[in-house]
């Protein structure tokens, strides 16, 4: 289990639009969690507990959490967890079409903060997880719409969960806890040599949200 040390506290009449330290700066940069084949770096306290707090209201409120229902395997299967897709561009993930939508307010200013990481994402995927019955199975975001070597930046507030990866040939598995307010970033080679997942729980959990937001490439 990786578990990075290290956190912000609370700033008192601080505004959701803050950055902490941590989200941006070479020296900064956190240690890649990934032996070799690409990176996955994990910003632990990329926000504050006030903004995560904030920023977890406003999007449980402003997102339009749908439960979608996916075509695989020649069945409808409802996918297990809530989702949206926001951004500049479409997309289509699990069988299931996504059409370009605008930015909410909250969503918009969480992806200018995550710009000081990575450059300007134009999409985002929202998830919500319920409880710990809800999760995501292996897979990786390599589709050619995101090019050879995606950038994927992952936002996490609310429950903290298990995020595992798993090497597509040697099996080996690297799996770490994503804190409330933290920021994943995987990139280089990952998407195309990693795997990655939120597995099940059977411990009583609350709710998680992630935002992963990539930059489709564009004609």
């Amino acid at each position: 289990m990786v578990r990075p040390d290290g956190r912000h506290g609370d700033s008192a009449g601080e505004s959701p639009d803050e950055t902490s330290g941590d989200a941006s700066g070479e020296s900064s940069q956190p240690p890649n969690l990934l032996p070799h084949d690409g990176q996955a770096r994990l910003y632990e306290a990329f926000l504050t507990i006030g903004q995560a707090n904030r920023f977890f209201t406003a999007l449980n409120r402003e997102i339009d959490w749908r439960q979608e229902t996916a075509h695989l395997f020649g069945r409808d299967i409802p996918l297990p967890r809530l989702t949206a897709w926001y951004g500049d561009v479409g997309y289509r993930y699990s069988g299931v079409s996504h059409r370009p939508r605008p930015w909410p307010p909250a969503l918009d200013q969480l992806r200018h903060l995550v710009a000081q990481v990575v450059p300007l994402p134009n999409s985002a995927l929202a998830n919500l997880y319920r409880n710990g019955r809800d999760s995501v199975s292996w897979h990786a975001d390599d589709e050619p719409e995101f090019g050879p070597r995606p950038v994927i930046a992952s936002v996490s507030l609310g429950e903290v969960r298990i995020f595992a990866l798993r090497h597509r040939q040697t099996r080996q598995q690297v799996s770490m806890e994503l804190p409330h307010g933290s920021l994943l970033v995987m990139a280089g080679e990952c998407q195309r040599s990693w795997q990655h997942a939120i597995p099940k729980s059977s411990r009583p959990l609350g709710t998680r949200i992630n935002l992963t937001f990539r930059r489709i490439v564009t004609a």
